[in-house]
Protein backbone atom coordinates (compact mmCIF):
# COMPACT_ATOMS: atom_id res chain seq x y z
CA UNK A 1 0.00 0.00 0.00
CA UNK A 2 1.17 3.49 -1.00
CA UNK A 3 2.00 5.68 2.10
CA UNK A 4 -0.43 8.43 2.67
CA UNK A 5 0.94 11.71 1.82
CA UNK A 6 1.37 13.88 5.02
CA UNK A 7 3.42 16.51 4.58
CA UNK A 8 5.22 18.62 1.54
CA UNK A 9 8.30 19.49 0.56
CA UNK A 10 9.33 22.73 -1.63
CA UNK A 11 11.95 22.62 -4.58
CA UNK A 12 13.71 24.83 -5.97
CA UNK A 13 16.03 24.76 -9.02
CA UNK A 14 18.56 26.94 -9.95
CA UNK A 15 19.88 27.22 -13.17
CA UNK A 16 22.36 29.15 -15.47
CA UNK A 17 22.29 32.25 -16.85
CA UNK A 18 23.12 31.33 -20.43
CA UNK A 19 19.86 30.03 -22.08
CA UNK A 20 21.38 27.66 -24.07
CA UNK A 21 22.64 25.82 -20.84
CA UNK A 22 19.18 25.53 -19.32
CA UNK A 23 17.84 24.11 -22.60
CA UNK A 24 20.25 21.83 -23.31
CA UNK A 25 20.22 20.58 -19.59
CA UNK A 26 16.32 20.56 -18.18
CA UNK A 27 15.30 17.20 -20.01
CA UNK A 28 17.93 15.84 -17.03
CA UNK A 29 16.72 18.46 -13.87
CA UNK A 30 12.97 16.82 -14.93
CA UNK A 31 14.32 12.95 -14.88
CA UNK A 32 16.15 13.59 -11.83
CA UNK A 33 13.54 15.82 -9.98
CA UNK A 34 10.98 12.72 -10.84
CA UNK A 35 13.58 10.54 -8.85
CA UNK A 36 13.46 12.85 -6.05
CA UNK A 37 9.46 12.78 -6.11
CA UNK A 38 9.34 9.40 -6.01
CA UNK A 39 12.17 8.73 -2.88
CA UNK A 40 9.89 11.65 -0.78
CA UNK A 41 6.63 9.95 -1.78
CA UNK A 42 8.23 7.06 -0.21
CA UNK A 43 9.04 8.50 3.42
CA UNK A 44 5.28 9.79 2.98
CA UNK A 45 5.91 13.42 1.68
CA UNK A 46 4.45 14.99 -1.58
CA UNK A 47 6.93 17.92 -3.43
CA UNK A 48 5.82 21.40 -4.56
CA UNK A 49 7.91 23.00 -7.49
CA UNK A 50 8.06 26.58 -5.87
CA UNK A 51 8.45 28.32 -9.46
CA UNK A 52 7.31 26.88 -12.84
CA UNK A 53 8.19 25.01 -16.34
CA UNK A 54 8.41 28.69 -18.82
CA UNK A 55 7.38 27.51 -21.91
CA UNK A 56 8.70 30.37 -23.57
CA UNK A 57 12.63 29.85 -22.52
CA UNK A 58 12.05 26.28 -22.57
CA UNK A 59 13.35 25.23 -19.42
CA UNK A 60 11.89 25.40 -15.38
CA UNK A 61 15.06 26.92 -13.90
CA UNK A 62 15.72 29.56 -11.69
CA UNK A 63 17.97 31.83 -14.32
CA UNK A 64 18.22 35.30 -12.84
CA UNK A 65 19.00 36.50 -9.08
CA UNK A 66 15.51 38.77 -9.73
CA UNK A 67 13.45 35.57 -10.22
CA UNK A 68 14.89 33.76 -7.53
CA UNK A 69 13.96 36.79 -5.21
CA UNK A 70 10.16 37.12 -7.01
CA UNK A 71 10.00 32.81 -6.14
CA UNK A 72 11.11 33.06 -2.56
CA UNK A 73 8.55 36.12 -1.77
CA UNK A 74 6.16 33.54 -2.52
CA UNK A 75 7.25 31.05 -0.29
CA UNK A 76 6.37 29.81 3.04
CA UNK A 77 10.06 30.19 4.69
CA UNK A 78 8.94 27.99 7.51
CA UNK A 79 8.70 25.00 5.07
CA UNK A 80 11.48 22.26 4.45
CA UNK A 81 13.38 23.03 0.87
CA UNK A 82 15.17 21.24 -1.56
CA UNK A 83 17.11 22.73 -4.03
CA UNK A 84 17.87 20.49 -6.30
CA UNK A 85 20.92 20.43 -8.65
CA UNK A 86 21.49 18.18 -11.93
CA UNK A 87 23.09 20.84 -13.81
CA UNK A 88 25.96 23.80 -13.52
CA UNK A 89 23.96 26.81 -11.68
CA UNK A 90 24.78 30.14 -10.38
CA UNK A 91 24.66 30.17 -6.67
CA UNK A 92 23.71 34.26 -6.66
CA UNK A 93 20.41 33.26 -8.34
CA UNK A 94 19.17 31.58 -5.07
CA UNK A 95 21.64 32.88 -2.39
CA UNK A 96 19.07 35.79 -1.26
CA UNK A 97 16.08 33.73 -0.71
CA UNK A 98 18.22 31.24 1.15
CA UNK A 99 19.53 33.15 3.64
CA UNK A 100 16.00 34.44 5.20
CA UNK A 101 14.63 31.12 5.02
CA UNK A 102 13.80 29.81 8.18
CA UNK A 103 12.91 26.05 7.59
CA UNK A 104 15.58 22.81 6.88
CA UNK A 105 17.03 23.35 3.91
CA UNK A 106 18.52 20.59 1.88
CA UNK A 107 20.64 20.97 -1.36
CA UNK A 108 20.69 17.54 -3.61
CA UNK A 109 22.50 16.38 -6.65
CA UNK A 110 22.30 13.79 -9.19
CA UNK A 111 25.60 12.00 -9.18
CA UNK A 112 26.79 11.89 -12.68
CA UNK A 113 29.43 13.10 -15.16
CA UNK A 114 27.67 14.17 -17.79
CA UNK A 115 25.65 16.83 -15.71
CA UNK A 116 27.51 18.73 -13.60
CA UNK A 117 24.79 18.66 -10.66
CA UNK A 118 27.58 17.69 -8.12
CA UNK A 119 29.74 20.96 -9.33
CA UNK A 120 26.64 23.17 -9.43
CA UNK A 121 25.99 22.13 -5.47
CA UNK A 122 29.00 21.82 -3.96
CA UNK A 123 29.25 25.69 -5.44
CA UNK A 124 26.18 26.19 -3.86
CA UNK A 125 27.05 24.87 -0.02
CA UNK A 126 30.36 26.60 -0.97
CA UNK A 127 28.51 30.37 -0.78
CA UNK A 128 25.93 29.01 1.98
CA UNK A 129 28.86 28.23 3.86
CA UNK A 130 30.59 31.79 3.61
CA UNK A 131 26.98 33.61 4.19
CA UNK A 132 26.49 31.02 7.52
CA UNK A 133 23.23 29.80 6.30
CA UNK A 134 22.23 26.46 7.57
CA UNK A 135 22.01 23.45 4.77
CA UNK A 136 22.07 19.62 4.64
CA UNK A 137 23.63 18.17 1.77
CA UNK A 138 22.83 14.84 -0.39
CA UNK A 139 23.75 13.33 -3.46
CA UNK A 140 22.87 9.97 -5.25
CA UNK A 141 22.95 8.40 -8.80
CA UNK A 142 19.38 6.77 -8.80
CA UNK A 143 17.66 7.88 -5.12
CA UNK A 144 17.11 4.46 -4.03
CA UNK A 145 20.11 3.62 -2.47
CA UNK A 146 20.64 3.08 1.62
CA UNK A 147 23.19 6.34 1.96
CA UNK A 148 20.43 8.62 0.38
CA UNK A 149 17.21 7.32 1.82
CA UNK A 150 18.84 6.82 5.21
CA UNK A 151 20.23 10.92 4.88
CA UNK A 152 16.95 12.17 3.26
CA UNK A 153 14.48 10.21 6.08
CA UNK A 154 17.21 11.74 9.23
CA UNK A 155 16.56 15.46 7.35
CA UNK A 156 12.79 14.99 7.02
CA UNK A 157 12.76 13.98 10.60
CA UNK A 158 15.46 15.87 12.48
CA UNK A 159 16.51 18.75 9.56
CA UNK A 160 19.72 18.05 9.61
CA UNK A 161 22.52 14.95 8.59
CA UNK A 162 24.98 13.57 10.59
CA UNK A 163 27.90 12.95 8.00
CA UNK A 164 31.30 11.05 8.64
CA UNK A 165 33.86 13.78 9.53
CA UNK A 166 36.37 11.15 10.87
CA UNK A 167 38.88 11.72 8.21
CA UNK A 168 39.23 15.58 9.60
CA UNK A 169 41.44 16.87 12.26
CA UNK A 170 42.20 20.91 13.05
CA UNK A 171 46.20 21.82 12.63
CA UNK A 172 45.77 23.18 16.63
CA UNK A 173 45.29 19.69 17.72
CA UNK A 174 47.84 18.09 15.30
CA UNK A 175 52.02 17.61 16.26
CA UNK A 176 54.34 18.21 13.23
CA UNK A 177 57.99 17.49 13.31
CA UNK A 178 59.39 20.71 14.43
CA UNK A 179 61.64 21.45 11.34
CA UNK A 180 58.85 21.02 9.18
CA UNK A 181 56.67 23.36 11.22
CA UNK A 182 59.25 25.96 11.01
CA UNK A 183 60.19 25.43 7.71
CA UNK A 184 56.39 26.43 6.99
CA UNK A 185 56.08 29.42 9.15
CA UNK A 186 59.34 30.72 8.55
CA UNK A 187 57.92 30.85 4.56
CA UNK A 188 54.33 32.19 5.97
CA UNK A 189 56.22 35.04 7.69
CA UNK A 190 58.46 36.08 4.40
CA UNK A 191 55.23 35.57 1.92
CA UNK A 192 53.29 38.20 4.37
CA UNK A 193 56.13 40.37 4.74
CA UNK A 194 57.11 40.46 1.00
CA UNK A 195 53.45 41.19 0.47
CA UNK A 196 51.79 40.63 -3.24
CA UNK A 197 49.42 41.91 -5.79
CA UNK A 198 46.09 39.48 -7.09
CA UNK A 199 45.10 40.99 -10.06
CA UNK A 200 40.96 40.31 -10.49
CA UNK A 201 39.64 41.14 -13.91
CA UNK A 202 36.33 41.19 -12.43
CA UNK A 203 34.92 39.64 -9.41
CA UNK A 204 32.37 37.33 -8.83
CA UNK A 205 32.41 34.95 -12.18
CA UNK A 206 28.78 32.97 -12.67
CA UNK A 207 27.29 33.47 -8.95
CA UNK A 208 30.35 32.04 -6.97
CA UNK A 209 29.64 34.42 -3.67
CA UNK A 210 32.07 31.93 -1.89
CA UNK A 211 35.19 32.51 -4.77
CA UNK A 212 35.37 35.69 -3.11
CA UNK A 213 37.65 36.74 -0.39
CA UNK A 214 36.82 39.98 1.44
CA UNK A 215 40.15 42.34 1.56
CA UNK A 216 39.73 42.29 5.39
CA UNK A 217 40.20 38.76 5.43
CA UNK A 218 43.09 38.51 2.62
CA UNK A 219 45.37 41.52 3.56
CA UNK A 220 46.62 39.82 6.83
CA UNK A 221 47.80 36.76 4.24
CA UNK A 222 50.13 39.76 2.79
CA UNK A 223 48.05 39.90 -0.50
CA UNK A 224 45.76 42.49 -1.66
CA UNK A 225 43.69 43.05 -4.69
CA UNK A 226 44.49 44.79 -8.32
CA UNK A 227 40.54 45.13 -9.08
CA UNK A 228 41.30 45.57 -13.15
CA UNK A 229 38.84 45.31 -15.54
CA UNK A 230 37.93 42.80 -18.57
CA UNK A 231 37.19 45.74 -20.63
CA UNK A 232 40.90 46.62 -19.93
CA UNK A 233 41.90 43.26 -20.88
CA UNK A 234 40.04 43.27 -24.35
CA UNK A 235 41.28 46.77 -25.16
CA UNK A 236 44.95 45.61 -24.82
CA UNK A 237 44.45 42.59 -26.59
CA UNK A 238 43.18 44.95 -30.01
CA UNK A 239 46.62 46.84 -29.53
CA UNK A 240 48.93 43.08 -29.47
CA UNK A 241 50.26 42.97 -33.18
CA UNK A 242 50.10 39.77 -35.96
CA UNK A 243 53.45 39.31 -35.55
CA UNK A 244 53.33 39.09 -31.76
CA UNK A 245 50.01 36.68 -31.89
CA UNK A 246 51.94 34.77 -34.78
CA UNK A 247 54.95 34.13 -32.70
CA UNK A 248 52.76 32.46 -29.21
CA UNK A 249 51.33 30.16 -32.00
CA UNK A 250 54.51 29.30 -33.70
CA UNK A 251 56.17 28.13 -30.22
CA UNK A 252 53.81 26.46 -29.33
CA UNK A 253 53.60 24.30 -32.32
CA UNK A 254 57.13 23.78 -32.10
CA UNK A 255 56.79 22.22 -28.99
CA UNK A 256 54.03 19.65 -30.56
CA UNK A 257 50.91 20.91 -29.10
CA UNK A 258 48.42 20.03 -31.51
CA UNK A 259 45.33 21.96 -32.56
CA UNK A 260 42.31 20.86 -33.59
CA UNK A 261 41.27 23.35 -36.29
CA UNK A 262 38.54 23.28 -38.59
CA UNK A 263 36.77 26.31 -40.36
CA UNK A 264 33.06 26.90 -39.39
CA UNK A 265 33.22 29.29 -36.56
CA UNK A 266 30.35 28.40 -34.83
CA UNK A 267 30.90 24.84 -33.97
CA UNK A 268 34.52 24.24 -34.51
CA UNK A 269 38.40 25.78 -33.06
CA UNK A 270 39.82 27.91 -36.31
CA UNK A 271 43.21 29.44 -36.48
CA UNK A 272 41.63 33.05 -36.41
CA UNK A 273 40.35 32.26 -32.77
CA UNK A 274 43.34 30.50 -31.48
CA UNK A 275 45.04 33.67 -32.38
CA UNK A 276 43.04 35.78 -30.77
CA UNK A 277 43.85 33.75 -27.57
CA UNK A 278 47.25 33.89 -28.14
CA UNK A 279 46.46 37.74 -28.83
CA UNK A 280 44.85 37.01 -24.61
CA UNK A 281 47.67 35.44 -23.51
CA UNK A 282 50.55 38.51 -24.28
CA UNK A 283 47.97 41.37 -23.07
CA UNK A 284 47.62 39.33 -20.26
CA UNK A 285 50.79 38.99 -19.46
CA UNK A 286 51.34 43.06 -20.28
CA UNK A 287 48.74 44.09 -17.92
CA UNK A 288 49.88 41.87 -15.27
CA UNK A 289 53.57 43.35 -15.75
CA UNK A 290 52.14 46.80 -15.39
CA UNK A 291 50.53 46.73 -12.55
CA UNK A 292 53.03 44.44 -10.40
CA UNK A 293 50.35 41.72 -10.38
CA UNK A 294 51.71 38.31 -8.66
CA UNK A 295 48.88 36.49 -9.61
CA UNK A 296 45.67 36.79 -12.20
CA UNK A 297 42.21 35.99 -12.81
CA UNK A 298 40.28 36.14 -15.67
CA UNK A 299 36.50 35.79 -15.49
CA UNK A 300 36.13 35.70 -19.04
CA UNK A 301 32.07 33.80 -18.42
CA UNK A 302 30.68 37.59 -18.28
CA UNK A 303 31.28 40.06 -20.76
CA UNK A 304 34.35 38.64 -22.70
CA UNK A 305 32.31 35.53 -23.95
CA UNK A 306 30.37 37.96 -25.62
CA UNK A 307 33.69 39.84 -27.16
CA UNK A 308 36.31 37.13 -28.14
CA UNK A 309 37.41 33.95 -28.04
CA UNK A 310 37.79 31.49 -24.26
CA UNK A 311 40.30 32.50 -21.83
CA UNK A 312 41.23 28.78 -21.54
CA UNK A 313 44.02 27.83 -23.19
CA UNK A 314 45.78 31.90 -22.05
CA UNK A 315 45.04 29.94 -18.88
CA UNK A 316 47.07 26.90 -19.08
CA UNK A 317 49.56 28.44 -20.35
CA UNK A 318 49.91 31.57 -17.61
CA UNK A 319 50.27 28.53 -15.29
CA UNK A 320 52.83 26.99 -16.94
CA UNK A 321 56.61 27.55 -16.35
CA UNK A 322 58.36 26.98 -19.42
CA UNK A 323 55.64 29.17 -21.75
CA UNK A 324 55.72 31.31 -24.33
CA UNK A 325 57.89 34.58 -23.91
CA UNK A 326 56.13 37.96 -23.74
CA UNK A 327 57.78 41.22 -24.53
CA UNK A 328 57.01 44.78 -23.04
CA UNK A 329 56.70 47.16 -25.97
CA UNK A 330 60.11 48.36 -24.38
CA UNK A 331 61.90 44.90 -25.19
CA UNK A 332 61.94 43.50 -21.92
CA UNK A 333 60.91 39.82 -21.57
CA UNK A 334 57.95 39.85 -19.05
CA UNK A 335 58.00 37.36 -16.11
CA UNK A 336 61.00 35.02 -18.01
CA UNK A 337 61.78 31.57 -17.11
CA UNK A 338 58.06 31.71 -14.49
CA UNK A 339 54.41 30.94 -14.29
CA UNK A 340 51.82 33.76 -13.60
CA UNK A 341 49.45 31.84 -11.30
CA UNK A 342 46.40 32.15 -12.78
CA UNK A 343 42.95 31.45 -10.74
CA UNK A 344 40.47 30.09 -12.92
CA UNK A 345 36.39 31.48 -13.12
CA UNK A 346 38.29 34.28 -11.11
CA UNK A 347 38.27 32.17 -7.91
CA UNK A 348 40.29 34.18 -5.42
CA UNK A 349 40.32 31.45 -2.68
CA UNK A 350 41.80 29.50 -5.44
CA UNK A 351 44.50 32.80 -6.46
CA UNK A 352 45.61 32.88 -2.57
CA UNK A 353 46.70 28.79 -2.91
CA UNK A 354 48.04 29.15 -5.85
CA UNK A 355 50.07 31.58 -5.45
CA UNK A 356 51.59 30.16 -1.95
CA UNK A 357 51.87 26.80 -3.30
CA UNK A 358 53.77 27.97 -6.27
CA UNK A 359 56.49 29.70 -4.11
CA UNK A 360 56.67 27.21 -1.60
CA UNK A 361 57.22 24.27 -4.01
CA UNK A 362 60.37 26.56 -5.95
CA UNK A 363 61.70 26.94 -2.57
CA UNK A 364 61.44 23.40 -1.70
CA UNK A 365 62.93 22.94 -4.89
CA UNK A 366 60.50 20.94 -6.53
CA UNK A 367 58.06 22.20 -9.56
CA UNK A 368 55.44 24.27 -8.75
CA UNK A 369 52.99 24.53 -11.60
CA UNK A 370 49.60 24.31 -9.85
CA UNK A 371 45.88 24.63 -10.87
CA UNK A 372 42.53 24.18 -9.40
CA UNK A 373 39.94 21.62 -11.20
CA UNK A 374 36.30 20.76 -10.82
CA UNK A 375 35.37 18.01 -8.57
CA UNK A 376 33.31 16.98 -10.98
CA UNK A 377 32.52 13.32 -10.56
CA UNK A 378 33.93 9.57 -9.69
CA UNK A 379 33.51 5.83 -9.64
CA UNK A 380 34.63 3.13 -8.38
CA UNK A 381 38.11 1.03 -10.33
CA UNK A 382 40.59 -1.32 -9.84
CA UNK A 383 44.08 0.23 -10.44
CA UNK A 384 45.92 -2.83 -9.93
CA UNK A 385 46.05 -2.35 -6.32
CA UNK A 386 42.28 -3.79 -5.59
CA UNK A 387 39.35 -1.27 -6.19
CA UNK A 388 39.67 2.37 -5.27
CA UNK A 389 37.32 5.68 -5.62
CA UNK A 390 39.02 6.94 -8.84
CA UNK A 391 38.08 10.77 -8.90
CA UNK A 392 37.50 12.77 -12.39
CA UNK A 393 38.91 16.30 -11.62
CA UNK A 394 38.34 17.75 -14.77
CA UNK A 395 38.52 22.12 -15.86
CA UNK A 396 37.82 23.88 -18.93
CA UNK A 397 41.41 24.37 -19.64
CA UNK A 398 43.35 25.94 -17.16
CA UNK A 399 45.45 23.01 -16.39
CA UNK A 400 49.42 23.62 -17.00
CA UNK A 401 51.08 21.34 -19.72
CA UNK A 402 53.94 20.58 -17.26
CA UNK A 403 50.57 18.03 -15.65
CA UNK A 404 50.47 15.98 -18.73
CA UNK A 405 51.76 12.92 -19.94
CA UNK A 406 54.09 13.82 -22.57
CA UNK A 407 53.82 18.04 -21.86
CA UNK A 408 53.10 20.07 -24.80
CA UNK A 409 54.20 17.14 -27.17
CA UNK A 410 50.74 15.63 -25.04
CA UNK A 411 48.88 18.67 -25.17
CA UNK A 412 45.83 20.11 -27.61
CA UNK A 413 43.51 22.40 -28.04
CA UNK A 414 40.07 22.05 -29.28
CA UNK A 415 36.98 23.46 -29.62
CA UNK A 416 35.31 24.66 -26.51
CA UNK A 417 31.58 23.31 -26.63
CA UNK A 418 29.03 26.08 -28.55
CA UNK A 419 26.56 26.01 -25.57
CA UNK A 420 29.02 27.74 -23.02
CA UNK A 421 31.35 29.64 -25.58
CA UNK A 422 29.72 30.80 -28.45
CA UNK A 423 32.64 32.33 -30.18
CA UNK A 424 34.80 29.42 -29.72
CA UNK A 425 38.07 29.40 -28.36
CA UNK A 426 40.38 25.91 -27.17
CA UNK A 427 41.21 24.58 -24.25
CA UNK A 428 44.50 23.09 -22.96
CA UNK A 429 43.54 19.25 -22.99
CA UNK A 430 45.66 16.78 -21.88
CA UNK A 431 46.10 13.44 -19.54
CA UNK A 432 47.26 14.16 -16.26
CA UNK A 433 50.51 12.41 -15.94
CA UNK A 434 50.89 9.65 -12.36
CA UNK A 435 52.38 11.18 -9.60
CA UNK A 436 52.10 11.59 -5.88
CA UNK A 437 49.17 14.91 -4.99
CA UNK A 438 48.84 17.13 -2.70
CA UNK A 439 45.33 18.74 -2.81
CA UNK A 440 43.64 21.65 -0.95
CA UNK A 441 40.81 24.34 -0.92
CA UNK A 442 40.92 27.60 1.10
CA UNK A 443 37.46 28.89 1.71
CA UNK A 444 35.84 31.78 3.94
CA UNK A 445 33.50 30.22 6.87
CA UNK A 446 32.80 31.91 9.84
CA UNK A 447 33.57 34.98 8.97
CA UNK A 448 37.50 33.48 8.66
CA UNK A 449 39.39 32.07 6.16
CA UNK A 450 39.99 27.63 6.39
CA UNK A 451 42.04 25.67 4.67
CA UNK A 452 41.57 21.65 3.71
CA UNK A 453 44.28 19.61 2.59
CA UNK A 454 45.65 16.17 2.28
CA UNK A 455 47.83 13.76 -0.11
CA UNK A 456 46.90 12.02 -2.85
CA UNK A 457 47.49 10.12 -6.28
CA UNK A 458 47.38 10.93 -9.67
CA UNK A 459 46.79 7.29 -11.44
CA UNK A 460 46.82 6.28 -15.11
CA UNK A 461 43.89 4.17 -16.19
CA UNK A 462 43.83 2.56 -19.73
CA UNK A 463 43.24 4.44 -22.56
CA UNK A 464 39.76 3.24 -23.17
CA UNK A 465 38.25 3.81 -19.58
CA UNK A 466 40.04 7.37 -20.05
CA UNK A 467 37.74 7.93 -23.18
CA UNK A 468 34.92 7.06 -21.65
CA UNK A 469 35.23 9.02 -18.76
CA UNK A 470 36.07 11.76 -21.03
CA UNK A 471 32.84 11.19 -22.85
CA UNK A 472 30.86 10.69 -19.77
CA UNK A 473 31.77 14.56 -19.10
CA UNK A 474 33.50 17.07 -21.24
CA UNK A 475 36.16 15.61 -23.41
CA UNK A 476 37.56 18.83 -25.01
CA UNK A 477 38.66 19.88 -21.46
CA UNK A 478 42.07 18.37 -19.75
CA UNK A 479 41.50 15.92 -17.42
CA UNK A 480 42.78 14.33 -13.89
CA UNK A 481 42.06 10.63 -12.21
CA UNK A 482 42.77 11.40 -8.94
CA UNK A 483 43.22 8.81 -5.66
CA UNK A 484 42.64 10.96 -2.73
CA UNK A 485 44.16 9.06 0.73
CA UNK A 486 42.05 8.20 3.37
CA UNK A 487 39.10 10.10 2.63
CA UNK A 488 35.59 8.11 1.33
CA UNK A 489 33.50 9.75 -1.56
CA UNK A 490 30.94 10.34 0.58
CA UNK A 491 33.56 12.08 3.36
CA UNK A 492 34.87 14.41 0.09
CA UNK A 493 31.48 15.58 -0.92
CA UNK A 494 29.96 16.20 3.11
CA UNK A 495 32.82 18.67 3.69
CA UNK A 496 34.13 20.07 0.50
CA UNK A 497 32.75 23.93 0.28
CA UNK A 498 33.61 24.40 -3.02
CA UNK A 499 33.30 23.13 -6.63
CA UNK A 500 36.73 23.72 -7.03
CA UNK A 501 39.93 21.61 -5.75
CA UNK A 502 43.94 22.80 -6.17
CA UNK A 503 46.17 20.14 -7.08
CA UNK A 504 50.20 19.96 -7.10
CA UNK A 505 52.85 17.15 -7.61
CA UNK A 506 55.56 15.96 -5.44
CA UNK A 507 58.62 14.29 -6.80
CA UNK A 508 57.74 10.84 -4.32
CA UNK A 509 54.84 10.06 -1.82
CA UNK A 510 56.91 10.79 0.97
CA UNK A 511 57.47 14.07 -0.38
CA UNK A 512 54.35 15.10 -0.66
CA UNK A 513 53.43 14.10 2.91
CA UNK A 514 56.15 16.28 3.87
CA UNK A 515 55.17 19.21 1.27
CA UNK A 516 51.73 18.63 2.72
CA UNK A 517 52.75 19.18 6.27
CA UNK A 518 55.03 22.62 5.34
CA UNK A 519 52.44 23.58 3.80
CA UNK A 520 49.74 23.36 6.07
CA UNK A 521 52.33 25.39 8.99
CA UNK A 522 52.74 28.12 6.18
CA UNK A 523 48.93 28.46 6.38
CA UNK A 524 48.48 28.44 10.05
CA UNK A 525 51.14 31.44 9.98
CA UNK A 526 49.48 33.74 7.56
CA UNK A 527 46.24 33.05 10.26
CA UNK A 528 44.73 30.59 8.17
CA UNK A 529 42.10 28.00 9.86
CA UNK A 530 43.80 24.63 8.82
CA UNK A 531 42.65 21.37 8.55
CA UNK A 532 44.09 18.05 7.68
CA UNK A 533 41.92 15.47 5.80
CA UNK A 534 42.88 12.11 5.18
CA UNK A 535 46.26 10.14 5.65
CA UNK A 536 48.82 12.59 6.13
CA UNK A 537 51.71 10.77 7.24
CA UNK A 538 53.73 12.71 9.89
CA UNK A 539 50.94 14.59 11.42
CA UNK A 540 50.17 12.92 14.88
CA UNK A 541 46.82 14.20 16.86
CA UNK A 542 44.91 12.76 20.05
CA UNK A 543 42.35 10.46 19.23
CA UNK A 544 39.65 12.58 20.72
CA UNK A 545 40.64 15.13 18.10
CA UNK A 546 38.28 13.46 15.06
CA UNK A 547 34.84 13.54 15.66
CA UNK A 548 33.18 10.81 14.30
CA UNK A 549 30.36 12.48 13.10
CA UNK A 550 28.82 16.54 12.55
CA UNK A 551 25.96 17.81 11.51
CA UNK A 552 25.89 19.28 8.57
CA UNK A 553 23.63 22.06 8.91
CA UNK A 554 25.07 24.93 10.43
CA UNK A 555 23.82 26.64 13.71
CA UNK A 556 22.25 30.02 12.30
Amino acid sequence: MAPVILKEVLLVASGDLRLAANQNCWAAQQAMEEQLGAALARQGYAVRRAHAYDAQKQHGFIDSQKMGMDVFRSLDPQQPLIVAESVWQYSHHVLAGLTTHQGPILTVANWSGQWPGLVGMLNLNGCLTKAGVAYSTLWSEDFTDDFFETGLRQWLQEGTISQDASHVQSFTSATLPAADEKAGRTFGRRFREQKAIMGVFDEGCMGMYNAIVPDELLHPTGVFKERLSQATLYAAMREVSEQDAQAVLHWLLAKGMKFNWGTDEATELTRAQTLDQCRMYVAALRLAAEFGCDTIGIQYQQGLKDLTAASDLVEGLLNNTDRPPVFSLAGEELYPGRALPHFNEVDECAGLDALLTYRLWEELGMSGETTLHDLRWGQLYDTGEGEEFVWLFLISGAAPPAHFVGGYQGASSERQPPMYFRLGGGSLKGISRPGSLVWSRVYVMDGKLHCDLGVGEAVALPAAETQRRWQETTPEWPIMHAVLRGVSRNQMMARHKANHIQVVYAPYEAKAHQACRIKAAALAELGVEVHFCGDVIGVAAPAAAKDRTRHLAMPR
